[in-house]
């Protein structure tokens, strides 16, 4: 994404979407950023000259989600210089988010695991599009979530299906040097099926495959539905592999329990990737079970889980855990280019 400098002065549109950035990236209030959001979607449309004569007349705030913070943005923006809130935010958040895994970092193609304002993401799946296209990711997958997640707005196959046109309508607009992948967030459910039909899970390209439910299941129940979860051959990604939350507005909550060398001997044999999950909140897996699935020769896809486009650079979290548990980067399938990423996705169907 373009930073604000010195030698860079953005216009009133991308200046707003900055600060929305950073303040997602920065872990603040959700209503600071939809302010600044909101403000942006409002200016948008307008046809040349409209703002700089809003801005003249001091008339700004007339606009419906333009109020007296973004209107200075937007204000500053037009007499060409950097806003003092995005110059601040810039030194506040826009840094490194962990002390390693740099190189690590810069090897990511892309990120396997995103929500949009279609199940429980605060935003349209154009913007997280073209926020991971500023952030160059050569793919990004959406990973909306299933049916079954109901309190997330969870997609019907009927859903499914039209999203999967909007896709097809992002990547038209976007030419092919990116390409928003088709996927989805999909429900273990309790006896190791999926969440969606063998027919809409068929048209995706990568499938997360995450439990969200009965979370404190009894060890030996919860180990037969996870590997039984892994033998379905449209699985590719285990995500969130305990369910445990360690900090964050939603309060913390302990990992489910689980025979963890049986479910990772079942990711070797069947080839699905372990997530290591990037939100701070989740640091899922934990250190020893991260370590155990590295012993046993799995693959790992870092993702973002992001649910709004600045968490989308939070891969930094993943990156510096994999780093410190020394794992190499082609064992890492989101370092891999699109069509090796594809095919590995498709072997088993």
């Amino acid at each position: 994404m373009a930073k604000a400098g010195s030698n860079d002065v953005l216009g009133p549109v991308a200046a707003l979407r900055r600060i929305a950035f950073l303040l997602e990236r920065g872990r603040e209030d959700t209503f600071k950023v939809q302010a600044f959001r909101k403000a942006a979607a409002a200016i948008l449309p307008l046809p040349p000259g409209e703002v700089e004569r809003l801005v003249d007349e001091g008339r700004l705030t007339d606009l419906p989600g333009v109020g007296a913070s973004s209107g200075k943005v937007i204000a500053a923006a037009v007499r060409g210089e950097v806003p003092e809130r995005l110059a601040t935010l810039e030194k506040a958040h826009a840094g490194p988010l962990a002390p390693g895994g740099r190189a690590l970092r810069a090897a990511l193609r892309g990120d396997l695991h995103s929500h949009s304002d279609w199940s429980d993401g605060g935003s349209p799946i154009e913007e997280m599009a073209f926020t991971a296209v500023e952030l160059g990711h050569d793919y990004l997958v959406l990973t909306d979530h299933s049916p079954r997640l109901t309190i997330a707005h969870g997609l019907s196959a009927e859903r499914l299906a039209r999203q999967l046109d909007v896709v097809d309508a992002v990547n038209e607009h976007l030419g092919g040097a990116f390409t928003l992948l088709k996927g989805i967030e999909v429900d273990i459910l309790d006896d190791g099926g999926l969440d969606q039909t063998d027919e809409m899970l068929g048209r995706l390209q990568v499938r997360v495959a995450s439990v969200h439910s009965k979370l404190k299941m009894e060890p030996d129940q919860m180990t037969k539905r996870m590997v039984a979860a892994t033998r379905n051959p449209f699985m590719n990604v285990l995500g969130h592999c305990t369910g445990r939350l360690v900090t964050g507005n939603r309060g913390v909550r302990p990992g489910s329990r689980f025979d963890a060398e049986k479910v990772f001997a079942a990711c070797v044999e069947n080839g699905v990737a372990v997530e290591i999950n990037s939100r701070p909140e989740r640091r899922d897996p934990p250190t020893k079970l991260l370590e155990l699935a590295r012993d046993m020769g799995c693959l790992f896809s870092i993702d973002s889980d992001s649910h709004a486009p600045g968490q989308l650079d939070m891969l930094d979290y993943g990156c510096h855990r994999a780093e410190e548990a020394g794992i190499e980067p082609d064992r890492i399938v989101n370092t891999w280019e699109r069509d090796r990423l594809l095919a590995w996705a498709a072997a088993r169907l």
